[in-house]
């Protein structure tokens, strides 16, 4: 196997994890990577931007705006191969697969994403909490 193999792999990871650790009380995935950077993911955060195509769509201008979801946890990770985890939430959403890659990408564009995230929600008159807990 070459060396670049491991520097990428088809999937387009460039950045794998060390460690992961799932926070359950504090409803959070941290994730150590070999480039040194470490992420800490809300639960909300993650499923609002799930890769899913119930949140993504199946094309361009299909994503779906999220609501109420500040409460939501994460029950388990399920590892998909060597390149992505699928998140299983305590609202039973489990269709995402998050690949190393895009929980890298989305670490580092994290604040940016959030922003654009409550933005929306208050341009559609949506609320992060769940329906009746404004």
């Amino acid at each position: 196997m070459s060396e670049e193999r491991f520097a990428s792999d088809e999937f387009g990871t460039k950045h794998w994890p060390l460690e992961i650790r799932l926070k359950k009380e504090d409803k959070r995935l941290e994730i150590d990577f070999d480039d040194g950077r470490t992420f800490s993911y809300p639960a909300e955060f993650l499923r609002v931007h799930s890769p899913s195509a119930e949140v993504q769509g199946h094309g361009p201008g299909q994503k779906q705006t999220v609501s109420g979801r500040r409460h939501v946890g994460i029950m388990s990770l399920e590892p998909i191969g060597r390149y992505a985890v699928r998140i299983v939430f305590d609202d039973l959403h489990d269709s995402g697969i998050y690949s190393w890659k895009l929980l890298h990408e989305m670490g580092e564009d994290q604040d940016r994403l959030w922003a654009e995230y409550l933005a929306e929600l208050e341009a559609k008159g949506l609320s992060r909490d769940p329906k009746g807990r404004r």
